[in-house]
């Protein structure tokens, strides 16, 4: 798995309209499981907005983080957003009781 942390310098939103945003964008991210994005988590924070991103690989991370989507977001939210990529390679999941290795 691949995780990227999307940081967008902008205001705290209220709940009910980070929740309003987030559905509304949700059908893109959907659509990215095709692609390779295993789950989205939308953040909202005295720090700015964004998002964590789970991917099935790198290179479909950065399939998705390009030029043309970095000019998109500060069409939509005025500031560039800043994207930080991590390898992860064990997954502590409480809910499940699992501890995952991944097998590379």
């Amino acid at each position: 798995m691949f995780i990227a942390i999307v940081q967008i310098p902008m205001p705290k939103r209220p709940r009910d309209a980070a929740v309003e945003a987030a559905a509304r964008s949700a059908p893109t991210y959907t659509a990215l499981g095709a692609k390779g994005l295993l789950k989205k988590y939308y953040l909202n924070g005295e720090a700015g907005g964004g998002g964590v991103y789970l991917w099935a690989s790198e290179a479909a991370a950065r399939a998705w983080y390009t030029p043309e989507w970095e000019k998109r977001m500060e069409a939509a939210f005025g500031a560039i957003p800043t994207v930080t990529y991590y390898d992860n390679h064990v997954v502590v999941d409480n809910e499940a009781g699992q501890v995952r290795i991944d097998s590379a």
